[in-house]
């Protein structure tokens, strides 16, 4: 069964119509979905798997407590490190719903790190990711660095130089391990 990692911004908790007829063609084509515990997107999106009454949905939680669980689904726990705290703590789930998906879908407020993280995690491992771009209402699939650049492209300058240093110094990281440094 194919299994769509479904994340997002925690600063939008609508869903549009557009967004919805997306999810519905995972429901129609039987997808298994994981999503987070988080508001915003992941509780939009669990309340209106709920809503229609979708059951093949898993929510991942970081560390004892779950935070949302709208339809009563299936829970995967995820052990995080006790001394991890923030955004750093929530990275451990998202990178464990990144591995068991085949593809995302991410709705992104062209802001959020986390989201972008998860984008980045899913061309990682070589897995695309349909991606919601809030601030114009359009999607686009990412599947390649240069998809990804085109993207960043539309967000703002700040974001665009956080982002840039950020992916200069996880390169410079993968390249030490390679190393075995």
């Amino acid at each position: 069964m194919t299994t769509v990692f479904i994340s997002g911004s925690r600063h939008l908790s609508r869903l549009s119509q557009d967004v919805k007829a997306r999810l519905e063609n995972v429901i129609n084509q039987h997808f298994a979905v994981v999503v987070g515990d988080a508001n915003g997107v992941d509780k939009a999106v669990q309340a209106y798997l709920c809503e229609v009454g979708y059951e093949a949905v898993t929510v991942f939680c970081a560390g004892e407590k779950c935070r949302n669980n709208l339809g009563h689904w299936q829970v995967k726990r995820i052990e995080v490190e006790p001394s991890l705290k923030g955004r750093a703590f929530y990275t451990v789930k998202d990178k464990k719903m990144a591995e068991v998906a085949d593809y995302g879908f991410v709705l992104w407020d062209g802001k959020s790190q986390g989201s972008y993280n998860n984008i980045l995690e899913l061309l990682g491992q070589g897995k695309k990711a349909l991606v919601y771009f809030a601030p114009n209402k359009q999607f686009t699939t990412v599947k390649t660095a240069a998809d990804l650049e085109a993207l960043l492209k539309l967000c703002s300058p700040s974001f665009q130089a956080e982002s840039n240093t950020k992916n200069t110094m996880r390169v410079n990281l993968h390249q030490q391990q390679a190393l075995g440094f």
